[in-house]
């Protein structure tokens, strides 16, 4: 009744808890959600003006000639504002502007080419081929008409304007359609009585563009969202970036495998040597039988338990194993069992040791000898005491793994650091190893904790 009870309180803790975080994220969105939605704030007909007049301003290159004569014949002026939901404003504008598509068509492109006088590829080229594209807008027509420009009332820069390509391209008479069929161009022109391929013509296409270049310009939406929702959707776009693009996340997967495979294998190595060690120093401290092997033991685990088991690795790999064609996998599994059998010696030895001298004697006075007694009295009651060490162990040693890396096996660092040299992204790689590392030890300490309880309830018995 008194478990039942404990369970009890323990899952209504939980939901609670559970209930509470889905409570205080569910407020946060839909907070977030009415701002964000809500309608932006008027601004003046005289602001709206100033702001379309210094956005289209910074638009042309300082260097070109025709694109700066296009926005000193352009005049766009905002008869009203229209305030809309999602922080939303709409200027209704009247436009005047030059015909700059109806004075540059193809046949005008392939005449500026052709007018270069042989100078293609060549810094002359480039002028001649500018100072035509330059003529040629001065001798436009206007153009009017009307149009809506969008801006958006953000929460850290104030209103901007939205420049879609299609506006760019009406207020400044289809300069950017001029652009793309200028760099569209890859038929052979005459010039000179010579036949010129253009294909790959970089130098007039550049000549012809650098009369009429427009900086570079953001044809996104601004951000209009709260802080809450920008960090919550770079987030989100780092999450895909670093995992769901490309099917990085296998990356993990396949060293998370890699991982609990050099652990498991290696826990198995390590308990085998473990075992030998300790039966050698226990025979040896009980009969003094096997003193140049227990002097051999200790010598090993001086060296195992006095070393950095990364530098292990390496002399284990580039110095004994690699001159003889072993691979990295095998060579991790071995300096790992290895390393944990210096460490599982001394549990277990310590398990057979902590035996009351009684035990043995027990056991002698049955007629057993010293292996079966050791066999069938003092291991069972040893390995019973030293089970939640070895469980432990066994958590140390999966977090050792992680240096594996160090000689180019592909386990579960190693797949972070990948994804990391894709994305140049620091944070998010290295936060989910450590993440996959921090739930399996908890998931391996929960079940340690369930083996001790479960140990000490047969105690009691």
């Amino acid at each position: 009744m008194k478990k039942m009870d404990k369970r009890l309180r323990r899952l209504i803790v939980t939901l609670s808890v559970i209930l509470a975080v889905a409570t205080i994220v569910g407020t946060l969105v839909v907070v977030d959600k009415i701002i964000t939605s809500g309608k932006a704030d008027e601004i003046s007909v005289e602001e709206a003006q100033t702001l379309v007049d210094t956005t289209l301003d910074d638009l042309p290159v300082n260097r070109a000639g025709g694109a700066i004569k296009v926005r000193e014949n352009t005049v766009v002026s905002v008869n009203s504002v229209e305030a809309r939901k999602n922080k939303e404003l709409v200027f209704h504008c009247t436009y005047t502007t030059l015909n700059v598509s109806k004075a540059i068509d193809k046949d005008k492109i392939k005449e500026v080419f052709s007018s270069a006088d042989g100078a293609f590829s060549a810094v002359m080229g480039q002028i001649q081929a500018e100072n035509a594209i330059n003529d040629a807008i001065a001798g436009a027509d206007t153009v009017t008409g009307e149009i809506d420009i969008f801006a958006y009332e953000t929460r850290t820069d104030g209103v901007q304007i939205y420049l879609s390509y299609e506006t760019v391209n009406i207020v400044f008479g289809g300069i950017l359609d001029v652009q793309d069929a200028i760099y569209a161009t890859t038929e052979y022109v005459d010039s000179d009585g010579i036949t010129h391929d253009i294909s790959r013509d970089n130098a007039l296409r550049d000549g012809c563009v650098g009369g009429i270049a427009l900086d570079n310009y953001s044809s996104e939406v601004p951000d209009t969202s709260t802080a809450i929702s920008r960090r919550w959707n770079s987030f989100k776009d780092e999450f895909h970036r670093n995992f769901i693009k490309d099917g990085r996340w296998k990356y993990l997967a396949k060293g998370l495998g890699t991982t609990l495979a050099i652990t498991a294998l290696a826990l198995v190595l390590g308990i085998f040597i473990g075992i030998l060690i300790a039966v050698v120093r226990c025979t040896y401290a009980k009969t003094g039988k096997l003193m140049i092997l227990d002097k051999i033991c200790k010598l090993y685990l001086s060296i195992i338990r006095g070393t950095p088991v990364m530098i292990q690795l390496m002399i284990i790999y580039f110095v004994l194993l690699l001159p003889i064609g072993i691979e990295k996998f095998p060579a991790a599994v071995i300096c790992f069992g290895v390393n944990s059998g210096a460490y599982v010696s001394e549990i277990i030895r310590g398990g057979i040791m902590a035996v009351d001298d009684g035990q043995s004697e027990a056991g002698r006075s049955l007629g057993l000898g010293y292996v079966p007694t050791m066999w069938h009295i003092v291991v069972p009651q040893a390995f019973k005491a030293i089970l939640p060490s070895l469980a432990n162990e066994f958590i140390t040693l999966l977090k050792e793994t992680s240096v594996a890396f160090y000689i180019g096996v592909a386990d579960l660092t190693q797949g972070g650091l990948k994804i990391r040299s894709v994305t140049y992204s620091n944070f998010m790689p290295l936060l989910a190893v450590a993440l996959i590392y921090l739930v399996l030890v908890l998931v391996l300490s929960y079940l340690v904790s369930l083996l001790e309880r479960r140990l000490r309830k047969s105690d009691r018995r």
